[in-house]
């Protein structure tokens, strides 16, 4: 069998030197973060869903935050400075990103955004995001992810 095809998100780590590991599943279709992290075996606390907002001023914004729990949009506005930030449609998702629903990095997106990644990451020495394609997954230390997307980490669920 082939080796598959290195992502956007993995070349990213490797030109910026940050180890992970990669793990895959078989994905036919999407699934949410919960049930990837149960299908690998991994706690659903230190997996990461990565979702894209776009704030009252028109900025796009990313945020990393737990697959079980869900965003507070005051604190993640808060975060950012901004009055109010809502998610974007799933349409535009790909021409924004270059990533699709289920598949989204916080790394090797099309355009560098802000990021903020939920406090909870520094509760361990690694954690689980998206790889860049549904089915993959990447394991890496949070310190690393911060320093590589210069993100800000704050409280950002309810």
């Amino acid at each position: 069998m082939a080796k598959e095809a290195k992502t956007n998100a993995m070349r990213f780590l490797e030109k910026n030197k940050i180890a992970y590991t990669e793990e895959t599943y078989d994905a036919k279709e999407f699934t949410d973060g919960v049930h990837s992290a149960e299908i690998l075996g991994h706690d659903p606390d230190r997996s990461f869903k990565t979702l894209v907002a776009v704030g009252k001023s028109g900025e796009h914004y990313v945020y990393v935050i737990p697959v079980a729990l869900e965003v507070d949009f005051k604190k993640a506005a808060k975060a950012v400075g901004e009055k109010n930030v809502e998610l974007i449609h799933v349409k535009d998702l790909t021409k924004l990103t270059g990533y699709i629903r289920g598949g989204c990095s916080p790394l090797g997106m099309k355009k560098n955004f802000k990021t903020v990644i939920h406090s909870s990451c520094l509760d361990y020495d690694k954690i689980y995001i998206s790889g860049g394609r549904v089915g993959l997954t990447l394991e890496l230390a949070p310190k690393d992810l911060i320093k590589v997307t210069n993100a800000d980490v704050v409280d950002i669920v309810m």
